[in-house]
């Protein structure tokens, strides 16, 4: 049967959507079809190869592949990358130190401490907040407590936590670990996390950047929720990225070694420091050690050194020990001074055999004549 060319021209159209065949998808199309934020569209060219020419009209050229993973992997780095509201509360030497490079991170900083230190924290971009109250009611992801070991329980219970969100994860960096540890779980209702750090360096040790410095953590309390070991993670990353020497560690564990390390070269470096040594013309690089262990201890307060005391079950019995052993060195050096001196005062006489006392007897003998006459 013939059919009209008018017939023929609108069965063709009708029938359009089934015959047609589809262009190759653009550059553009494909892009878009990537997982990109929309927000942050990102176009880049691509440049097509002799393998792409023959493949059929709906091949994703290989340049394409590879651009989408470049992207992904970009945007995996921005996710774990996750910047948070950090409350710094204590907003001193140390906390103004720490600021620094959560600032620099892309962090927002939010600062409470009991003296005014609004300027400090500008000139820093971090907001100063002289209520606790406005501070809590911010609602910080992070509660960095960056106080002193004796004012800490103090400065816990006067923040208003009921202000918080309920999931509010705290942290401290003090140099005890199970004093703050008991504390917090004994103090912040149980939905909060607690993450317990020794960052072990400050401003003068870490003046050339924070790399390979050891920073020791004590996950006590962190929650099931992805969202809360996400954001656990995120804090820890901080000082991951910074290049520090990430120690997982208890906070009894933690407290043993520092006792042995932290409390030990305090007390060595204040008691060398009541002997009131200056540098002569002829130091040793011993002596010049010893200077400089000096100056970094009595650089600190004695709170700090006082806390590392009172703080750490282990200080008493490791002073017991340091007192033990400089009375074993004193007992040695002695007992070596009185053999000398024995030897010196027995041994160094000439014996007493016959012929020196015949010879002193004959020296005597005008004597002896005298004395009868």
């Amino acid at each position: 049967m013939a059919i009209s060319c008018a017939s023929f021209v609108r069965l063709r159209l009708s029938l359009g959507p089934f015959f047609r065949r589809s262009a190759a998808p653009t550059n553009l199309q494909l892009l878009r079809r990537l997982p990109v934020d929309a927000s942050q569209l990102r176009l880049q060219a691509v440049r097509a190869t002799e393998a792409d020419a023959w493949q059929p009209f709906d091949h994703q050229p290989r340049a394409i592949e590879e651009a989408a993973e470049e992207m992904e992997e970009e945007d995996g780095q921005k996710k774990q990358q996750r910047k948070l509201k950090i409350a710094v509360v204590g907003f001193g030497n140390y906390g103004q130190f720490l600021t620094r490079t959560l600032v620099r991170q892309g962090h927002t900083v939010l600062a409470h401490s009991r003296s005014d230190h609004s300027v400090a924290a500008a000139e820093l971009g971090a907001y100063f907040f002289a209520d606790p109250h406005d501070l809590c009611e911010c609602h910080p992801d992070v509660v960095l407590l960056v106080t002193s070991i004796l004012s800490t329980q103090t400065v816990i219970r006067s923040l208003p936590v009921h202000r918080l969100r309920r999931d509010t994860l705290f942290a401290d960096v003090l140099s005890v670990k199970e004093f703050p540890r008991n504390l917090l779980i004994g103090t912040l209702p149980e939905e909060f996390d607690i993450i317990c750090t020794h960052p072990m360096f400050g401003p003068e040790s870490a003046r050339d950047g924070w790399g390979g410095l050891p920073f020791v953590f004590d996950k006590v309390r962190v929650g099931d929720c992805p969202a809360r070991a996400a954001r656990a993670e995120a804090f820890l990353d901080i000082f991951a990225r910074e290049g520090c020497r990430m120690v997982e560690m208890s906070c009894a564990e933690h407290d043993a070694h520092a006792a042995e390390t932290q409390f030990l070269t305090h007390t060595v470096g204040r008691t060398l420091a009541m002997l009131e040594l200056q540098p002569t013309p002829i130091d040793t690089k011993g002596y010049e050690t010893l200077l400089r262990l000096v100056d970094n201890t009595c650089s600190d307060s004695f709170d700090l050194y006082n806390g590392l005391f009172m703080y750490n079950t282990n200080s008493t019995e490791l002073l017991h020990r340091l007192e033990f052993a400089m009375d074993s060195v004193k007992k040695k050096l002695f007992d070596d001074l009185h053999d000398v001196l024995r030897k010196q005062l027995f041994e160094g006489l000439p014996p007493l055999d016959s012929d020196a006392a015949a010879g002193s007897l004959h020296d005597d003998a005008p004597i002896g004549d005298d004395l009868r006459q």
